[in-house]
């Protein structure tokens, strides 16, 4: 007989979950307790912080995250090398992020995998579900986007300032606006990849 699925599991595998599981609420309040030590520390304690995120996000290199920071558990979310995220940043992480290596995330930017159903009676019963998000590497994030659940960037490209991610983005491009938009290929990335 199968073993039956843990709200846990579900929530990771972007099925319909309850986010008052007892299990994922005490995750939720242990993760806020380790932000909130985060985010009132000062500069100096540089060692102190990165000791802090160590406990909650897989990375494969170094990384930086300016405070104040937020996300849901940590644990859904994956970082390559060299990653910046600037202050104020929001990851909701009911199911993977990714973010690849040498990406600069702009200040106050929002990534969510967090969905709610259409059906007013799941909302009524506290029934979620998640998409995962998938950044690629070497990509640049403006200041104040929002990347929607589902979503994928690919490598080497930009996103600007405000925009709000609705759909994929494809590698090497620039792409603007609300919804975000491809505007040009990113000629300067292109030219490297055939040096």
């Amino acid at each position: 007989m199968a073993k039956k699925m843990s709200e846990k599991e579900k929530m990771i595998r972007g099925l319909d979950y309850s986010p008052l599981d007892p299990r994922l609420i005490w995750e939720r309040n242990r993760t806020s307790r380790l932000l909130k030590r985060y985010n009132q520390s000062t500069f100096h304690e540089i060692n102190m912080r990165h000791h802090l995120l160590k406990k909650l996000i897989h990375t494969t290199g170094n990384f930086w995250v300016k405070p104040p920071f937020y996300c849901d558990y940590g644990y859904n979310i994956y970082f390559g090398k060299e990653v910046l995220l600037n202050y104020g940043c929001v990851l909701l992480d009911v199911c993977p992020i990714y973010i690849g290596d040498h990406t600069l995330i702009g200040p106050y930017t929002q990534i969510y995998t967090a969905c709610h159903s259409l059906d007013p009676q799941k909302r009524k019963k506290s029934i979620e579900y998640g998409k995962p998000v998938v950044i690629g590497q070497n990509v640049w994030i403006g200041g104040g986007c929002i990347i929607l659940p589902g979503v994928s960037i690919g490598d080497n490209s930009v996103i600007g300032a405000g925009s709000v991610v609705t759909k994929d983005i494809e590698s090497n491009v620039i792409a603007v606006g609300n919804p975000c938009k491809v505007i040009k290929k990113n000629e300067a990335q292109a030219c490297r990849s055939y040096e």
